[in-house]
């Protein structure tokens, strides 16, 4: 069956991954949002503020429809990274505050384009700068549900917490010891294969 609403189906896709990357904070103090969980820094609020700035280009410049405020962190001056951390200025409220008022903007932009909807994405390469509003709700909602991996991750390794959202957790039922025996099978899986090939 098709769907009578292609653009509405995109849209709602790209929300309930924003949605779910915001979920991610709740419950959180400040130091667990912003500490560094990987070897390259990946941290919760700094995923967050990551797709505020994705979201602000792709359904911003890239349609000749700019995002209404200053945000520090876009300045020629700040650092490659600096989309990628919050600083202890920047609390938990503003990023999300910024990440919601890019989502309004974006949203703003989908309602007033149709899907083949010309634009240009000026920090890609010329031979494939040239793109539709279709192609670029494809490339964020990859995007997005991409940090909303990494953020499954982190949240897991900060506190335990798991899921897709606070009322399916697409997970398997099981208690902590369920989970441990299991975690345990896989260890010992990934032994033996190991042992196998050496």
């Amino acid at each position: 069956m098709n769907d009578p609403d292609p653009k509405g189906e995109l849209q709602r896709y790209l929300q309930i991954a924003r949605d779910a990357m915001v979920w991610k904070l709740d419950g959180l103090s400040e130091y667990q949002i912003r500490r560094p969980m990987t070897p390259t820094g990946t941290n919760l609020l700094g995923l967050v503020k990551h797709l505020a700035s994705v979201e602000f280009g792709y359904l911003g410049p890239t349609f000749g429809r700019p995002f209404p405020e200053l945000v520090p962190w876009f300045d020629l001056d700040a650092p490659p990274d600096a989309d990628m951390w919050a600083t202890a200025d920047e609390s938990r409220e503003y990023i999300v505050g910024v990440y919601r008022k890019v989502w309004a903007h974006g949203d703003a932009t989908i309602a007033a384009l149709t899907l083949d909807a010309g634009g240009a994405v000026p920090w890609w390469p010329e031979e494939r700068r040239q793109v539709t509003l279709h192609r670029v709700l494809i490339h964020l909602i990859a995007e997005t549900n991409r940090h909303a991996g990494h953020a499954d991750i982190v949240r897991e390794m900060i506190d335990g917490v798991v899921g897709l959202r606070p009322d399916n957790d697409n997970m398997i039922p099981g208690d902590e010891s369920w989970w441990q025996d299991y975690r345990d099978r896989l260890e010992r899986v990934a032994t033996e294969a190991d042992q196998r090939r050496r």
